[in-house]
């Protein structure tokens, strides 16, 4: 796992504790993009062997809260984590084998599209997924 050294100063600048938990689950995110916990914790145990499941669980909602990193949860998917936040980009996902990337905003600022009615909120973000299939589950589909 690539421990990024801006992980440190990002944690303060949150007003979070700088601790090793944080960062290596921080690294994790960063190394492993929309994976789900189950992930991040095997990254995080690589390098913290003691380190509870309880724990990265509690991380990561403090590092949501605190967007550093962003949730996202695709219909028919576990909850995923990414680093990429602040920047109201979207998802493909891909049908056949469940491949997620990402899709910048077509508009490129926030909120990103206008919804017909906001019954009064004031929109701040988007979420956009888009399904399909990927190169490779297209080249193999019968469709």
């Amino acid at each position: 796992m690539t421990s990024n050294p801006e992980n440190a100063e990002r944690l303060r600048s949150a007003s979070l504790r700088v601790t090793r938990p944080r960062i290596a689950v921080m690294d994790a995110v960063n190394d492993y993009p929309h994976a789900d916990t189950d992930t991040i914790f095997g990254a995080v145990r690589a390098v913290l062997p003691h380190v509870s499941r309880q724990a990265v669980y509690d991380v990561l909602d403090a590092l949501t809260a605190a967007q550093l990193v962003r949730r996202i949860q695709p219909a028919g998917h576990v909850a995923l984590y990414e680093s990429r936040v602040g920047d109201n980009h979207h998802h493909v996902v891909c049908r056949g084998c469940g491949v997620i990337a990402d899709a910048d905003c077509a508009v490129g600022e926030a909120p990103c599209l206008t919804a017909s009615d906001s019954h009064g909120f004031v929109l701040d973000e988007a979420e956009v997924i888009y399904w399909g299939l990927c190169p490779g589950c297209a080249s193999t589909s019968r469709i």
